[in-house]
């Protein structure tokens, strides 16, 4: 006569399994949250920085006047835009940056490059991104008068 042999988990296995994954899981979804609003403050203060740069070397390049401002009320998290004014008077927008959602921004009503690259005006603009959390690390973002950005995980 032969025996077979079964293969597979039983039930007693099956649920001890599942119980120290969801041990698991409940231990490390606290932490997962916190890290992903570590990494959105980080994006955004990439983007506002690429902005600033992007937004410096354009002036530069077109020997004109480049501001930055955001989409809504000083609302920097909404968006922002960077534009220019051509020899025709219109408006040229050169990049459209869409909403950033849980994060707060804060900064100036503008920032304006003259064309040498250098800000318009004689105090520095300043960004502090944030996120709700206790351990959520701030980023600021500083601009010299030279115009060049600046970026630190501190709060401003």
């Amino acid at each position: 006569m032969k025996r077979r042999t079964h293969r597979g988990f039983t039930l007693p296995e099956l649920l001890i399994t599942i119980t120290i994954a969801g041990v698991m899981l409940a231990a490390g979804v606290p932490s997962f949250v916190e890290f992903i609003k570590n990494q959105r403050v980080k994006t955004a203060s990439f983007d506002v920085f690429s902005t600033l740069v992007v937004a410096r070397s354009e002036a530069i390049t077109r020997n004109t006047s480049v501001t930055i401002t955001p989409i809504s009320s000083a609302n920097w998290a909404n968006g922002w835009t960077i534009t220019y004014v051509d020899s025709a008077s219109a408006t040229v927008t050169i990049r459209d940056q869409s909403a950033m959602p849980n994060i707060t921004i804060t900064g100036p009503t503008s920032v304006v490059y003259r064309g040498s690259g250098r800000l318009n005006g004689s105090s520095t603009p300043q960004f502090a991104l944030t996120a709700s959390g206790s351990t959520v690390t701030s980023r600021c973002i500083n601009v010299d008068l030279s115009g060049r950005p600046v970026t630190k995980a501190a709060a401003c």
